[in-house]
């Protein structure tokens, strides 16, 4: 009986999404799963850069924005939702601009104007990998001004968040499509 017990335990606890550190949202039986996107990022030609982004709606509003990003160079890194869900040329450039559907202008989310588009920076440690969890207002998975079926980019550089309209942030080091699950 006690070799039975840690399987199950361990199998109650996946299931309960006790291994998603607390990020889970809760959900009573029977209730629809808040809807979610992602978008699984390639490099780009001559890159490495790889990983997965989660777009989860939260209950009490804002999507939570979950990534894990390998094959950076150490530092920061621009992150931007762009207005194309292409990622068919080899530097990404068909992804076009920056997600701006309010034409306001290019800046730091939470700090004055910024794009809808422009996401908190990746700050990637030595090893090259970053990760990122944060709740975002000024995105959304459905209506008019949805993310989903746009493009994902990862750049080279930091995003200085003042230079227009894109932020000085380099060239595109990984693009993805978001998707609904």
């Amino acid at each position: 009986m006690k070799k039975m017990l840690a399987p199950v335990t361990v199998l109650a606890c996946l299931l309960s999404a006790c291994a998603g550190g607390g990020n889970a949202p809760v959900q009573t039986a029977g209730e629809p799963a808040p809807p979610q996107a992602s978008a699984l990022l390639a490099p780009t030609q001559g890159n490495t850069v790889q990983g997965n982004v989660v777009f989860r709606q939260e209950p009490n509003g804002g999507i939570r924005v979950i990534a894990e990003v390998t094959g950076l160079t150490p530092g920061s890194h621009g992150f931007h939702v762009h207005e194309k869900g292409d990622c068919s040329a080899p530097d990404a450039t068909s992804a076009g601009g920056h997600f701006n559907p309010h034409q306001t202008a290019h800046g730091k989310p939470g700090e004055g104007a910024f794009h809808a588009g422009d996401l908190p920076s990746l700050e990637a440690a030595a090893n090259g990998n970053a990760t990122l969890n944060v709740v975002l207002d000024s995105i959304t998975l459905t209506g008019e001004h949805t993310i989903v079926g746009r493009g994902l980019i990862v750049h080279a550089d930091p995003d200085d968040y003042v230079s227009q309209p894109t932020g000085n942030a380099g060239a595109r080091v990984a693009c993805a499509v978001i998707q609904m699950d």
